[in-house]
């Protein structure tokens, strides 16, 4: 019995035995097949997605390898046997993700040849720059296979609440900047710094999101940027301090400013070559969604002084703040609705992630399919080409130092990562491209956003003009035993004596007193703006509550009078400003008009190409600021303004296509962060010039900003042309 036992049991290990090297002779034999496969394919160049021949010997031949496979499975039992490393299954089988580049132990990686370690590192760039040329090729044809659909109508409306929320940032400190500057009572001197200090967040967040793009993908850094200016934008309605304000401004927009190239590098890669243009161009149309939202909030909600509270005199919440807290609903949106969506599976490819590319673009082409009642069709591309990854990574082991030194050291390695991407940009092949476009983008961006500083301001100076025209001048006026309980307005009074006068719960408002006695006066719950006591004496008066203070009294004589209770803080009264509904009208109005240059953008952009709409654009531009000679009255120079926004939308919307498609994958969101980085530097500089000039003279800004916008075309025309481009 011991003998026969004996022969069964050693019968049973040899045939197991046997089961596993037929197994193993089976998996190189398949293995062998698979790399004759891929040079074959690689000789067809993709034939094989559109000649029928070359699709049946292809899955022939995969037919051939999975009959192989089941004879020699036959002889192993591994229900009975127990698990054997050498029968493990890639885990991706089961969610039906085609095998690229795993390995067992003593299996070679497909396509991935040996001993580069030897190899030089410029014939591995070589080589990748090859790899990614036919995944480029390869990856076009994919995205037209997946169809264009529900998915990315989806992506469209979530990466456009991203972009309206860019819009809204760029507006929405212009309109609280009058608020602001009165209810924190920010001195003349400084309140450049508030205009200044959100293009100057969203410069340095440009390049920094944009590298990031490119180092941790697409929607992880999106994510993360729109999550920090929510957050700022929304701490900075509550903060009373003005330092405490301009540090959340800048920091919401350093959190912003990637939301531009993130969003367009991103949609731009799910989307093939001939709806690539159109759909771009339709996306900017969110940009001026989020201006129109911001004026019609702000025309809405800011001149309501009613929408507000206070706790004291020292904690005053007022409309503006309102207003700055809807002003971040759109970028709250954006940020529930993208974590619902997918990375960009061109950068899982990039970085050598097939599995999740692959299930990413399976995830399109089913999504699209069900949306066109077509649910059974399948997604047939099995394996995606990769490029050859050489990059360098720095790591820190847990046993060498502390989470400090850490994260350090990680941060700054993020950071040369992003620095050597970007010196990427200057060169070879894309040098010359990235030098044109600066000129472009900077000059379009000085060009315009110097404008859009100088139309309003010159409106504004328009409106002044207008208003102290009609002043009311009061001289000699002598009143006794009168209680002012109204508000005064727009008047200046001479010479005038007040005795035994009561001023109660009234406003000043544009009042000046000049040379003026008061005696026996009575102050109380009194508000000023704009009012001032020039050369006056105020004799045995009293002050109960007033905001009358020391910079209000210009060579003033006080005696014998005493102020108690004043009001700290400045006071603001949204409802007294003549202007507010004008101005937030305004800005409207020139919001608006550029949605029939987008939508004539959008339909022609395709059409009569990237370069023909982007020179024609900005030489058109410079050419109707002459017109700005005319414009004498307010209907006249608002009608310049939307003139003119409605002729350079077009450049912008074509001036972002050109970008994302001129950059290859790993440089995509990086350069494009460097440019919009530039272009709200050029913002800055453009405010500054063009602001300085407001009521000096006409014909400096209108030269500089012709002169800027025509040379800027005429580099722009001198682009590569991208319409017939693959994405590479």
């Amino acid at each position: 019995m011991e003998d026969s036992y004996r022969d069964r049991t050693s019968l049973i290990r040899g045939a197991k035995d046997i089961a596993k090297e037929a197994k193993r002779q089976a998996v190189r034999k398949v293995n062998k097949a698979v790399d004759r496969a891929q040079n074959e394919y690689t000789q067809r160049s993709y034939n094989r997605f559109q000649d029928e021949e070359d699709e049946d010997y292809y899955y022939k031949q995969d037919a051939n390898y999975n009959e192989h496979v089941n004879e020699n499975d036959g002889g192993s039992s591994e229900d009975t046997e127990g698990h054997d490393e050498d029968d493990e299954v890639y885990e991706g089988e089961y969610q039906g993700i085609p095998n690229n580049g795993q390995q067992k132990e003593n299996q070679v990686a497909l396509g991935l040849p040996a001993m580069d370690q030897y190899k030089d590192r410029r014939e591995l760039e070589t080589e990748r720059k090859a790899d990614e040329e036919e995944l480029a090729q390869q990856y076009e044809l994919i995205i037209q296979e997946c169809g264009h659909g529900r998915f990315q109508w989806q992506l469209f409306f979530v990466l456009g609440m991203a972009l309206m929320a860019d819009g809204v940032e760029v507006f929405v400190v212009g309109f609280v900047l009058p608020s602001a500057e009165t209810d924190m009572c920010i001195p003349n001197s400084g309140s450049g710094w508030l205009g200044s200090i959100v293009y100057l967040g969203m410069m340095v967040g440009a390049f920094f999101w944009g590298g990031m793009a490119d180092k941790v993908g697409r929607r992880q850094s999106l994510l993360i940027c729109m999550s920090v200016n929510g957050f700022f934008a929304f701490l900075s309605s509550f903060v009373q301090g003005y330092g405490f304000f301009l540090l959340c401004r800048l920091l919401s927009g350093f959190g912003i400013g990637g939301a531009v190239p993130v969003v367009f590098s991103f949609f731009s890669e799910v989307l093939a070559r001939e709806k690539r243009g159109e759909h771009l161009s339709w996306l900017c149309m969110f940009w001026m969604i989020g201006g129109i939202y911001a004026s019609a909030m702000a025309w809405a909600i800011i001149p309501h002084y009613g929408w507000s509270f206070s706790m004291g005199s020292a904690y005053q919440f007022h409309s503006w703040r309102v207003f700055v807290i809807v002003c971040a609903l759109p970028c709250v949106g954006a940020v529930v609705a993208l974590t619902f969506m997918p990375e960009s599976p061109r950068y899982f490819l990039e970085v050598g992630k097939h599995d999740e590319a692959w299930m990413i673009l399976k995830q399109i082409h089913d999504t699209n399919m069900r949306a066109r009642g077509q649910p059974e069709k399948v997604f047939t591309v099995n394996r995606i080409k990769t490029p050859k990854q050489i990059d360098e990574l720095i790591e820190i082991q847990s046993d060498t130092g502390n989470w400090v030194s850490r994260c350090i050291v990680r941060v700054r390695t993020e950071l040369r990562g992003i620095w050597v991407t970007f010196m990427r940009c200057f060169h070879y092949p894309v040098k010359d491209n990235t030098v044109k476009l600066a000129i472009v983008w900077f000059t379009l961006s000085f060009g315009y956003y110097g404008l859009s500083v100088w139309f309003p301001d010159v409106i504004k100076h328009l409106q002044a003009d207008e208003y102290a025209s009609n002043k009311k001048n009061f001289t000699g006026e002598n009143v006794v035993n009168m209680t002012f309980n109204f508000t005064l307005e727009n008047q200046i009074h001479i010479n005038g004596e007040y005795t035994n006068d009561r001023f109660y719960k009234m406003k000043f408002k544009s009042v000046t007193f000049e040379n003026c006695v008061f005696k026996n006066c009575e102050f109380e719950d009194v508000t000023s703006v704009g009012t001032y006591f020039r050369n006056c004496t105020i004799l045995d008066s009293h002050f109960f509550y007033t905001d009358i203070d020391d910079s209000k009294l210009i060579n003033t004589v006080i005696k014998n009078s005493n102020f108690s209770e004043n009001k700290t803080g400045c006071q603001i009264t949204f409802d007294d400003d003549y202007s507010a509904y004008w101005v937030y009208f305004v800005n409207f109005l020139g919001t608006l008009a550029v949605l029939p240059g987008n939508i004539v953008s959008a339909l022609l952009m395709d059409k009569i190409g990237r370069l023909t709409m982007l020179g024609g654009s900005m030489v058109l531009s410079g050419i109707s600021c002459f017109f700005l000679w005319f414009g004498t009255s307010e209907s006249m120079m608002i009608g310049m303004l939307c003139l003119y926004n409605g002729l350079t939308i077009s450049a912008w919307n074509s001036l972002d296509v050109i970008t994302v498609e001129l950059y290859p994958t790993d440089r995509r969101a990086t350069g494009f962060g460097f440019l919009n980085a530039l272009c709200k530097l050029a913002a800055v500089l453009g405010n500054l010039i063009f602001g300085s000039l407001v009521g000096i003279t006409k014909a400096i800004p209108i030269l500089l900003a012709s002169t800027v916008l025509v040379c800027g075309g005429l580099v722009g025309l001198r682009l590569p042309d991208t319409r017939s481009n693959v994405l590479m």
